[in-house]
């Protein structure tokens, strides 16, 4: 039975200049760690910008086109694979979250409209005039790691930062939803229903978390995501129902459990309601 696994920094070759980072072209990268176009998740953040050649991205069940100026980044516990040509090139970043706040101090990861919530958009398409102002950067910072000169973790830590504003105004301009001047309550929703969803499904539950009421969450959904408090709760519970489900050594009633269901027959149904399948006929169409 087949179990996806999570892999952690150390998984790989890190580079000696700090233990939870990793920087490599992606040719490189794809030639040591082949093991990474099957399906699999983990527990650091990945910033990925492609230069050439083509393929496909599956990002939690959603797939995205490969082509030069695909850049991707994607949070902790995120499910991906790739279907990539065989003249692929690019870049390849792994870093924890730890090591961010850690070194910037006053800013947090989190921060970056990319990693509001787990169902933001992982994919940014940069024009031909964005790759040639940022890919010198991507250029340095492995640069700095191969050579270790004095002072390269500084270096490679404003490299990494001046990636993500890029990257993030970017996004910014790009986004179709516009969550001004809400953004701050949705990213604190985002964050309590990644903290609670399991044991606790009901979205007065947040709005009392919030020290809003039901009605005013419900309209900053509304107005930010079109969507209710219990529709992004129970996109949340979905997501990590099929990335259960992608486990086949665990039965479909573990699953219900493990989300905190007891009903099993209730997380059947809410699961076909929401997918359109049931969850034996995801299953099945995702092996």
């Amino acid at each position: 039975m087949k179990k996806y696994p999570i892999y952690t920094i150390q998984s790989f070759n890190c580079n000696a200049v700090a233990s939870d980072f990793y920087i490599n072209t992606f040719e490189n990268h794809l030639t040591t760690h082949s093991f990474v176009e099957e399906p699999h998740r983990h527990d650091f953040y990945v910033l990925v910008l492609f230069t050439g050649g083509t393929g496909t991205h599956e990002i939690d069940f959603d797939r995205y086109q490969v082509q030069a100026g695909s850049a991707f980044v994607l949070q902790p516990g995120q499910m991906h694979h790739w279907n990539l040509s065989q003249d692929i090139a690019g870049y390849v970043i792994f870093y924890s979250k730890e090591m961010y706040n850690l070194y910037f101090g006053q800013k947090n990861i989190d921060s970056f409209p990319f990693y509001f919530s787990v169902h933001a958009k992982s994919e940014i398409i940069m024009t031909p005039e964005e790759m040639v102002a940022i890919q010198p950067y991507f250029d340095m910072m492995l640069r700095e790691s191969v050579e270790k000169k004095q002072w390269s973790h500084d270096k490679i830590m404003n490299l990494l930062d001046s990636i993500h504003i890029e990257f993030a105004r970017k996004y910014s301009n790009d986004s179709t939803s516009e969550l001004v001047p809400y953004s701050n309550k949705i990213k604190l929703l985002s964050q309590l229903i990644e903290v609670h969803f399991i044991q606790e499904k009901a979205a007065s539950f947040y709005a009392d978390a919030l020290n809003v009421s039901l009605k005013h969450l419900n309209r900053i959904c509304n107005e930010s995501l079109k969507k209710t408090t219990t529709q992004v709760i129970t996109e949340r519970i979905i997501l990590e129902a099929k990335r259960m489900l992608m486990n086949k050594n665990l039965s479909i009633s573990e699953v219900a459990s493990r989300l905190g269901y007891d009903d099993y027959s209730y997380f059947v149904r809410l699961f076909k309601k929401h997918t359109s399948m049931t969850a034996v006929e995801f299953r099945v169409s995702k092996t």
